[in-house]
This record gives structure tokens, sequence and C-alpha cells, in this order.
């Protein structure tokens, strides 16, 4: 492996005098050259949180895949280290696909998907997935161990990938997706060594309308609950629901004694249009935190021609109430905050107000919606303005709708299109995280009930930041903003 990691990163190298910034993030991780697409392990190991990804070193675009690697000491401050995984052998010739990493002694172990294609390149109905196993003493360097589950449970299931592995009492525990014809399943496989595994059963499968594949699985317990995470491809979009050509969401319920997981309803994690592949681990403080890929199959991506390809989100506090996972921006991301902007007061009229104050594409804005009296028109805020006015991105609330709005119509290159999510009636007040980067928006709510994840690509002097009203009732206001710094050393 080690001479084709030499030219991966040689590659790399080379590729960098190529590379355009314009789009590029300032705190989010994103490769250095070529495509990135999901987090593949993210693990804390000898006091450092390793985030690897699926990528692509040669191009800007989808290509047998490598595994990327970066890695913080404070889930916020970032460095690139080699390349981790490179395809060529027998079991991974064609892609190191989606997996795992886990910590085992003193040891950093990644599981990962093998893939071959049996045919012509490019063709999904003739193609073989095994998973597979590379160990690392010093987190840097792997050495493979080759396919430690080489057959799917069945005999006539070709996808069969994406393996996320956890320690529970003295053994290992492996899911993956699996399809089979249309329907997806979730095998479970048993370890106490990691490379011997046992089949124990389907931990669920799909039935009409759950899609035709599950990626990605993860299956963890909150509250002393279970929650089963996936991204579906497959499903049809239903009202506002399942907008994306494929989501990433979750059900609720428990795992019995004979390995079923039986749960609630599938509900989207993110209402954004870029969010996928979402994946777990457990923080050094017992916290369930969580990564995904910003971006979303068939999407545009202007950057490709620019050299590179591909965010991940921002990491996020998980938290259990009821049925409902609550999502929040990891709390130390807090130190990526600059002096603080002023603030503005309450905005009740009917027209725009220029927030001068607040300005640029690096940016932490809490923005405060009271909807007291709010019966009809738009009440938000607009991001990265342009003085031309051809370019802004909306978040509002449609009184008449009852919705939270983030609107990319004018949001940038090739962009376009609103996501929304319902918001109580009863509801009085809105207090929202906004964190612009240079070509993303994620908006938080405070209490973890939503969340919006979206790709913008705007020109870079695109910058201005404006508080709008129109109809009766409600106000806006920023009561608190700051620049924020790079979050690479």
């Amino acid at each position: 492996m080690s001479a084709a990691l030499d030219i991966a990163q040689h590659a790399l190298r080379e590729g960098l005098s190529r590379v355009v910034d314009d789009y590029r993030p300032g705190y989010h991780i994103a490769p250095l050259v070529g495509w990135m697409n999901d987090p593949n392990g993210v693990v804390y190991f000898r006091g450092e949180y390793h985030v690897f990804y699926q990528h692509h070193p040669f191009d800007a675009k989808w290509g047998p895949m490598y595994w990327g690697h970066a890695k913080s000491a404070d889930l916020v401050h970032w460095q690139h280290l080699p390349i981790a995984l490179a395809p060529g052998d027998d079991f991974d010739r064609d892609g190191c696909f989606s997996g795992s990493a886990v910590v085992c002694g003193d040891t950093l172990a990644l599981i990962y998907t093998g893939h071959t294609w049996l045919g012509e390149v490019g063709d999904e109905r003739s193609i073989r997935q095994v998973q597979c196993l590379a160990t690392s003493t010093d987190g840097i360097r792997f050495v493979k161990h080759g396919a430690v589950i080489e057959t799917a449970p069945q005999d006539t299931i070709m996808h069969f990938r994406d393996p996320k592995v956890w320690q529970e009492d003295d053994c290992w525990y492996l899911i993956a997706g699996a399809r089979l014809g249309d329907v997806p399943l979730l095998p479970l496989y048993r370890s106490t060594d990691l490379h011997t595994w046992e089949f124990l059963d389907y931990v669920s499968s799909g039935s009409e309308g759950d899609g035709y594949m599950w990626e990605c699985p993860d299956l963890f317990r909150l509250n002393g609950r279970d929650v089963l995470l996936y991204s579906p491809q497959g499903m049809q979009p239903e009202g506002y629901e399942r907008l994306n050509k494929y989501q990433t969401g979750y059900r609720v319920g428990q795992l019995d004694s004979e390995w079923h997981f039986t749960g609630g309803p599938f509900i989207e994690l993110d209402n954004g249009h870029d969010f996928y592949a979402a994946q777990t681990l457990v923080a050094a403080d017992g916290r369930r935190l969580l990564w995904a890929w910003l971006d979303m199959w068939e999407s545009p991506m202007p950057s490709q021609a620019h050299h590179w390809c591909g965010m991940l989100g921002l990491p996020r506090e998980l938290e259990l109430h009821g049925d409902r996972l609550c999502v929040y921006p990891a709390r130390e991301l807090t130190a990526l905050r600059k002096a603080p902007l002023p603030g503005t007061p309450w905005w009740d009229e009917s027209g725009t107000r220029c927030v001068p104050q607040v300005n640029g594409d690096m940016l932490e804005i809490h923005v405060h919606l009271d909807l007291r009296g709010c019966s009809d028109g738009h009440l938000g805020i607009a991001l990265r303005c342009s003085d031309d006015d051809h370019e802004e991105t909306l978040l509002y609330y449609d009184a008449l709708l009852r919705r939270l709005v983030l609107d990319r119509s004018r949001s940038g290159a090739q962009v376009t299109g609103q996501r929304s999510v319902s918001i109580d009636p009863t509801q009085e007040r809105l207090e929202l995280r906004v964190f612009l980067d240079r070509s993303s928006i994620e908006v938080f709510d405070e209490h973890g009930r939503f969340s919006f994840s979206s790709r913008l690509y705007p020109r870079p002097d695109s910058l201005g930041v404006k508080l709008f009203a129109s109809g009766s009732g409600g106000r806006v206001s920023i009561p608190k903003a700051w620049p924020l710094a790079s979050g690479w050393l």
C-alpha cells in the first residue's frame, strides 16, 4: 500500500498549485485537493479526535475511494494527516469504501468496505463488497489485514457496505447496510477480536416506501433507548419532507434480546439541502457527537472547477428528548469566536434594514424572532448579500405557512430551492444560531429541535446582512454575532 499512498500524496502536493480557494471553508473539514464525501471513521484516540473521510485525491469528482484523514485535540483546530488507506489489493482493488474506526487496546483499527467491480466499471449489477480491517499503532500509518467478512449473509446480496463497529461488554458488534433486490437490510455481526465475525441476524429491514438501500447505519444508546441512524436511498418526497435525493434520519426504539430493532417512524435529522452519511462517536466526556457530509449526490458542486470538492458539517452534540433527537453545535466551537460584533435592537417595521456592523463570510450570528402578532408575511434575515442586490440567502418565518424557511434561490452559483420546517403555532419566539462559512450555512434551533445544513456559492464580495419584515406583527433582532477564526493549524 505504501507505493499507492506515496503516489496519492504526490498528487495532493502537485494539485495544490491549481486549487482556487474562493469557496474553501475556513473552519470546516475539507480536502486539500480532490474529492470528499462520507465521514468514515470518527474516533477519539490518545487524546485526539480523528476524522477519516472518503477521498479521491486525483480529481475533484468521485473515483476510486481512498481514506483522507484529519485530527484535532479540541474539535475546533484541525490538521491534515497523510492519506490513511489506498485501494489496490485484491479485496479493495476499486475502492476503500466507507466504514468506521475503533480503539482496541493501544491500536487504532479501521473497518471498511473493500469494493471491486466484477464487470464494467460503474455497473452496479456486478460488484463485490467485503468488510476489511486495517490497524495502526501510531494513528497515522496503517497495515491492512484483508477481508474479515468475505460474504454477505445471503448469496444474492451484492450491495453490502458501510460497517459501523462498537464495543459492548467483551464483544465487538458490527452493523452494515445491505440490499437484497430492492429491500434494504441491516445485518448485525459479533466478534471478540475484530478478525473473526459471527452473523447474528438482521437488526431491521425495509418495507414499502422505505427505499431500496440504507447506507451508513449506526446503532447506539441514549437515555436508555436505542437509536438507529441511517441514510436511506429511494424514499419518495412527501409534502415538505424528504426533498433531497437521499436523506439521513433516525428511528428511536429498542433492540430486543433476539437482535431485532423495533422503533418509531423515520425522522429526518436535518432539514437543509445538503446533509448525508452521518456517523457518531462517543466523546472523551461521554457526549454523543455526529459528523455528516455537507453535500448531496447529484447536487451542484461549483468548486469542482476549482480542483477540490466536498466538506463535512460541524461536529454536533446529540441528546434524546422523548422520541426525538435534539441537535446542537458542539460546545467547543465557541473557541472560534473573535471579538464580538455589535448586535441590533428589535426591528418591527415593514421593509429592510441593513446591518453594516455584521458583515463577512465566516460568522456566527444569533437571530431572535418574536412571532407574537405575526399573522401574515415574512420575518427574518438576509445573509451573504451583495451590494448590487443580486445575491442573498434568506432565513425567515412564513406566518401563513407557519414554517421557518431557508431560501437559497439567490445564493450564488448554480444552487437554488427552499427547505423549511414546521413551527408550532403556540410558539411565540424562535432563537437561532447561524454559522456561515465561505460556501455553507448551518442553522440550529437554540433548543435543538431542528437544523438546516446547506451549501451556498455566493461571490466572495457578497458579505452583507439585513433584517427584513413584511406583513403585520412580529419583530426580529441580532442580539449577538462574532466573526470566526480559521479552524486550521
